[in-house]
């Protein structure tokens, strides 16, 4: 591995016009300071200064297909050349419409965002016009994007989070406004009974449970058995909204994602990352009953940019290529060989490397725990360790996000996989 000069004199540049130096904050935690790229192609990412990297973070997430890859470029190049933006229906977003009606369970209406933030926050504003109720009930730990009435308890050390049966909301940013606050309830994940108790003082509150049904953005920790079936249950007696937030497990666990993967459907759910190979697009999918709604504008959904020709393009050829060459499956075979390739190769090394997840993403993290099963239980990783862990990999020219999700995509082929384990060995043999 080379320096990383021009990175660093571009970053120190980009520091006098960007704040930070950056356009997202999780791109300001890089090593050894946030890295200008200038290629990606498949499995491989190349800086500026000519290093190259076997990468796993896949631009945290929608490169499921990997970088560049030549049908969804040819498709969005053919798309462009027909018009960038029409602020009006084309042939191209009905067949994604349709495509996405017949491969997600609980889709039949959607209406199509640019992001994941702002998809949710249709969700919650539908959720409480079908209602008509005020609150909504979300986990500790859990990402729903970065508005303000979701900015709350995305993280937290735990002298702040307060007693577990009546968590305290941590604030995830300056600038919250303080009644946000009020507009939920916070809980652990994975704890049923707990979620049976807040119904029961609750239950004429709620318009909407909100949750990823694979809690992936802190420590991708898996439901417990039962734990949606009753968050089903639960929703289905009282009246209240089911919200799966499905930006990451969508199209990764499933075609269908997770609501497939786990058959329980949720009313409404939102989609993203994986769904258009990097081009910026999001969609709101639920029963009509709801969207309705959304039909007759008395809920508005609104965007200039929705649909946009490179991005309805760039989904569509994505999810046939997902489709027609059965990628979820492939990644599920890749994932499962990872980490359990990781995993062996901690043991051999002597460190507490705790691996898991679904396969096509999953955490790997330094714990004492045999396992995590909510947010609370996350604060017993070992950042300090798993940076260091970061740091020897990039070193040895391989890409990890920091906080310790890692993503596979049909271009890594088995001997990326192979180098990944050795190379991890290696690094965890140093530490």
């Amino acid at each position: 591995m080379s320096t990383h000069e021009k990175s660093k004199e571009l970053y120190e540049r980009a520091c006098r016009v960007l704040s930070g130096g950056v356009a997202s904050e999780f791109r300001k935690f890089s090593t050894p300071h946030p890295l200008f790229y200038s290629r990606g192609e498949g499995s491989r990412l190349w800086d500026v200064d000519g290093n190259e990297y076997l990468d796993f973070t896949l631009s945290q997430g929608p490169l499921v297909l990997g970088h560049s890859h030549p049908e969804v470029l040819a498709a969005v190049a053919e798309a462009s050349q027909q018009g960038q933006l029409y602020a009006g229906q084309h042939l191209q977003e009905l067949e994604l419409a349709e495509m996405l009606q017949r491969l997600i369970p609980c889709a039949e209406r959607l209406r199509f965002s640019l992001s994941g933030s702002e998809a949710d926050h249709a969700a919650l504003r539908l959720a409480r016009a079908v209602t008509g109720r005020p609150r909504f009930l979300r986990f500790e730990g859990h990402y729903h994007g970065w508005f303000d009435s979701v900015s709350w308890s995305v993280g937290g050390a735990l002298s702040d989070l307060g007693p577990r049966d009546e968590p305290t909301p941590v604030p995830w940013s300056q600038g919250l406004p303080a009644d946000s606050r009020h507009e939920f309830l916070v809980l652990p994940w994975n704890d049923l009974a707990m979620v049976e108790r807040v119904f029961a003082r609750h239950a004429g509150e709620l318009a909407a449970v909100i949750t990823e049904p694979v809690m992936c953005n802190n420590g991708c920790v898996p439901p417990q058995p039962g734990f949606l079936h009753g968050l089903r249950e639960l929703c289905d007696r009282h009246g209240t909204l089911l919200i799966f937030d499905e930006v990451i497990t969508g199209f990764r666990t499933a075609l269908g994602g997770a609501q497939q993967h786990f058959a329980i459907t949720p009313d409404l759910a939102v989609f993203g990352k994986a769904m258009a190979s990097g081009y910026p697009i999001s969609v709101l999918a639920g029963q009509e009953r709801y969207m309705r709604l959304i039909a007759e504008g008395k809920v508005i959904h609104a965007g200039t940019m929705n649909s946009g020709n490179p991005s309805v393009a760039a989904a569509l050829k994505t999810l046939t290529i997902l489709e027609r060459d059965r990628i979820p499956e492939e990644l599920r075979s890749k994932g499962e060989f990872l980490m359990a390739g990781l995993a062996e190769a901690s043991r051999r090394a002597g460190q507490p490397l705790l691996i898991q997840g679904l396969g096509p993403m999953f955490h790997a993290g330094f714990s004492p725990l045999a396992a995590v099963r909510d947010y609370r239980e996350t604060l017993t990783y070992d950042k300090g360790a798993y940076a260091r862990f970061v740091a020897g990999m990039h070193a040895r020219g391989i890409r990890l996000i920091g906080r310790g999700l890692w993503y596979v995509s049909a271009a890594h082929s088995q001997s990326d996989l192979e180098r990944a384990i050795s190379t991890a060995h290696e690094v965890l043999r140093g530490m």
